[in-house]
């Protein structure tokens, strides 16, 4: 089945925050309404469950961070448990963006704020080298891959893994219709919080974009149809390879 011809589109993410979004210039060159709808929301823990753990983070020197999120979610935990970080605490970043985001709750110092230069955690691997005596918090969310975890004991690094979020899914209103004519996902699980939250849903004529090859499997493991996909070779973003389907569907459709 084709899809209808697409004037109302729901981007499964959060509003961008500002207006030179290119989905913004799509909606007026094609004249689409254009929703944002993060279909997937990321919560911290509770701290009854961070207590299971059997973590004092005071015991720590040195934490490593691998995302913004874990970021937010440590210090949201320091604060509400009331406990003041030292400044002596090292931190040692996955990327310079997460390193500059950590101004957001402390001081910055470059003498104890380390980077990795490729986004990867092995750009870290001299900083640990020269830290290698430091007992190591790492903050993951629920769901996570072995992947720096291998690196840090390949590296026997003294380093304790804590479970401070996970990613969910974001709850519809009671009653709220999908009156859209595609929809657009950028996560397998904000796939299956579609059918979470409208298990009744059929597709029929209604188009299905997603990004990332993981994505792309989850929508037709689901027996749904893909209609627009990203990236491709001459569609390297979303908004690209959404624009080249736009272009196809109006021209079927006049």
């Amino acid at each position: 089945m084709n899809a209808r011809k697409v004037k109302k589109i729901l981007i499964s993410q959060p509003k961008p925050n500002s207006e030179k979004s290119p989905y913004y210039d799509l909606a007026e060159k094609y004249h689409l309404e254009i929703h944002f709808y993060p279909f997937i929301k990321v919560e911290r823990v509770s701290l009854k469950e961070f207590r299971q753990q059997r973590i004092n983070i005071l015991d720590y020197t040195a934490i490593i961070f691998t995302a913004r999120t874990a970021v937010d979610k440590f210090f949201s935990i320091c604060e509400e448990m009331k406990i003041t970080i030292p400044e002596t605490m090292k931190y040692f970043c996955v990327s310079e963006t997460v390193a500059l985001y950590l101004q957001k709750y402390i001081l910055y110092r470059k003498r104890r704020i380390f980077f990795s230069q490729t986004g990867k955690i092995d750009g870290l691997s001299i900083a640990f080298t020269k830290h290698a005596k430091e007992k190591f918090l790492l903050p993951v969310p629920e769901e996570h891959n072995d992947e720096i975890s291998n690196f840090l004991d390949e590296k026997k690094i003294n380093y304790t893994k804590s479970v401070m979020y996970r990613t969910v899914s974001n709850q519809f209103e009671p009653g709220e219709k999908l009156d859209y004519d595609m929809i657009i996902f950028f996560s397998p699980l904000g796939v299956h919080s579609l059918l979470t939250n409208f298990p009744d849903f059929k597709q029929g004529d209604m188009a299905i974009g997603c990004f990332g090859g993981t994505t792309a499997k989850t929508v037709e493991e689901l027996g749904l149809r893909l209609d627009c996909v990203a990236p491709q070779p001459d569609y390297p973003s979303m908004a690209a390879a959404l624009e080249a389907f736009i272009k196809e569907n109006h021209k079927n459709h006049n």
